[in-house]
């Protein structure tokens, strides 16, 4: 099984959901790593603000870092090699990587909510 890591450039969140505006390029990464995380795919992402040491200790990412700068940022590796660099996969790049559907990485999370009246007394 492939796995997949996104190296984040410095920002405060990796949803979209903070600061003054939404950004819709985040919230839907942060929605599709979700999804093949849910399917059980190792993705990992890492952002340079909360974890340097991850973009430190990855010679596959300190050497892109070196010769390209933060503008390579974010930076995806699969199964250790680059495969997209200075943005993010599209949902159809990532559907490929892991023989499944665009579609399957653009499902909202579904939402469960269960009112417990017991415990309101």
């Amino acid at each position: 099984m492939s796995k997949m890591e996104i190296f984040d450039p410095a920002m405060c969140c990796s949803t979209g959901v903070c600061g003054p505006s939404v950004d819709p390029e985040l919230t839907r990464i942060a929605s599709a790593v979700y999804s093949l995380e849910q399917k059980g795919y190792d993705v990992s992402r890492y952002q340079l603000t909360n974890e340097p040491e991850k973009f430190a200790g990855n010679p596959v990412i300190s050497k892109v870092l070196q010769e390209k700068g933060p503008d390579s940022l974010p930076l995806v590796l699969l199964d250790g090699d680059v495969v997209k660099s200075g943005n993010y996969p599209t949902n159809e790049e990532m559907a490929e990587w892991f023989d499944l559907s665009a579609e399957e990485l653009t499902k909202k999370p579904k939402v469960r909510l269960s009112l417990d009246l017991k415990s309101r007394k």
